[in-house]
């Protein structure tokens, strides 16, 4: 069967073309709408710790009826629906519970996506960076695009901007069709027996701890760049500069996966994410020093998460690759997105932003120890 490549792609470009909407500027908006620190970390961190929950559920599910399209088609149209309610009221109360129900069904959707790419990709699994890089695309398309029109217009536009993204999202859903994986004995495994490996333990705190580092950043970065008299459109193409990184990176990435081992891959990242929140914490006053912050972005993010989309097929194989996948995005997305907004909502007022990118930098020097002495020591290339 071949690979509906652009049909994949597309729906990649839609997602992150939404997150390219909705990580920039919904603080932003919060912030206009009377929003205060503390809650706007509070409603961030309510938006990532139903990643502990849905991936798992949808993923379990997912694996039983061997259907991911049709689950994610089917979440896909309720987040839409769910989102609307954001138009209603702007109360806390209202906006905490529309957060939970919207995000619980959105959060699902993209590591099934990814797990049914797999599935399609079988023959073929070093294309994954090549179509998974029109994500990049669409977010940079989204954040260049909508940082100029807040600078026209009003920031009250920004959900009906993230719907109208969001339905085109479940209609590339609709066109995409579905993968079903052709398991082998080697994949037989039960899902026990790989959750008790240490190395897949010691995988998932790096990776949780690595995005308890992202959390300042996805949380506050546009506010802190408000603060220091950047424009929404600067902020844009921070924020662009970043993802164009990232797209060069998938591009290249699997030329490096055979030049380096996805170890190597791995602390080197850690080791470039440490130096970036220190230069954000102390350049942010400086042009160049931010955007070659941002061009790290292809380290802390790109080369990561490639890495973790090879060690994740290689402890899960095929037959459980859905539930690894939600596992992946629960532990790191979820457990470690919700603390880092947590924390970094709590102190934001209370220590001032550049102390708490210097705590980011402090949790990415843990992540590069656990990384060192546990993770991946015997992986082999493969999937890029």
């Amino acid at each position: 069967m071949s690979v509906p490549y652009w049909r994949l792609s597309g729906f990649y470009f839609c997602y992150f073309a939404t997150l390219g909407a909705f990580l920039p500027f919904w603080s932003l908006y919060l912030k206009q709408v009377g929003f205060v620190a503390t809650e706007i970390g509070e409603l961030t961190a309510l938006l990532v710790a139903t990643k502990i929950i849905a991936p798992n559920y949808w993923g379990w599910l997912a694996d039983k009826t061997g259907r991911n399209l049709r689950l994610i088609r089917v979440t896909s149209l309720l987040s839409v629906l769910c989102f609307a309610a954001f138009l209603y009221r702007s109360d806390y109360f209202w906006f905490a519970a529309v957060t939970v129900i919207f995000s619980f069904f959105w959060n699902a959707t993209l590591p099934q996506f990814e797990a049914a790419t797999l599935f399609h990709l079988q023959a073929e699994p070093q294309r994954y960076s090549q179509i998974r890089l029109w994500g990049s695309i669409g977010f940079i398309a989204a954040v260049l695009g909508i940082g100029r029109f807040l600078d026209d217009f009003s920031i009250a536009y920004l959900p009906w901007i993230i719907g109208g993204l969001m339905l085109l999202n479940w209609l590339m859903a609709l066109i995409t069709p579905e993968a079903r994986p052709r398991f082998e004995h080697s994949d037989a495994a039960g899902i026990r027996q790989i959750l008790l490996k240490p190395e897949l333990l010691a995988f998932l705190l790096v990776y949780m701890l690595l995005q308890v580092a992202h959390g300042p950043y996805y949380v506050f970065y546009s506010v802190y760049l408000k603060q220091h008299a950047y424009s929404a459109t600067e902020t844009g193409l921070l924020w662009a500069t970043g993802v164009a990184a990232e797209v060069v990176l998938f591009i290249a990435m699997r030329q490096l996966l055979k030049w380096f081992k996805p170890r190597g891959l791995l602390l080197g990242a850690l080791l470039l994410s440490v130096l970036r929140w220190l230069l954000i914490a102390d350049g942010v006053d400086s042009l160049a020093l931010i955007i070659c912050a941002q061009v790290l972005h292809a380290a802390t993010f790109g080369v990561a998460h490639v890495v973790a989309m090879q060690l994740l097929y290689q402890y899960f194989g095929k037959r459980h690759q859905s539930k690894g996948q939600a596992l992946y995005s629960s532990v790191s997305f979820g457990v470690g997105g919700m603390v880092g907004s947590l924390y970094s909502g709590y102190f934001w007022d209370i220590l001032g932003g550049r102390l708490v990118y210097i705590i980011a930098a402090m949790v990415c020097c843990v992540a590069l120890l656990i990384a060192f002495v546990g993770v991946a020591r015997e992986s082999r290339p493969g999937l890029s």
